[in-house]
């Protein structure tokens, strides 16, 4: 039987691989992405592969944050990195096929 501290230690190690996932991955590519979006240019099949497994586990990541809110900033920030890509790229799909 794990012990609170066990188990505080194991949620704490689970939020660093989190962060250093999204900082070392993700946000990168989200980076990259929202420059190549800015640009003018449409999501590729990459990219919405990406998106769709970033959105999958945004319910996860949500429900760890409610457990640190020391965190919700950077979910936040996240979230909302994640929006203005796909709202820019809705918007250049919508203006390449009025072309």
């Amino acid at each position: 039987m794990c012990s609170k501290m066990d188990k505080k230690t194991a949620d704490n190690l689970e939020v660093a691989a989190l962060i250093k996932q999204f900082n070392e991955q993700r946000l990168p590519r989200a980076i990259h992405i929202k420059e190549r979006v800015f640009a003018g240019e449409k999501l590729d099949d990459f990219d919405l592969a990406f998106l769709e497994t970033v959105f999958k586990d945004a319910q996860y990541i949500l429900r760890v944050s409610d457990k640190h809110p020391e965190h919700q900033k950077l979910v936040a920030k996240a979230i909302q990195l994640y929006t203005d890509i796909t709202e820019k790229a809705l918007e250049n799909e919508k203006k390449l096929k009025k072309k």
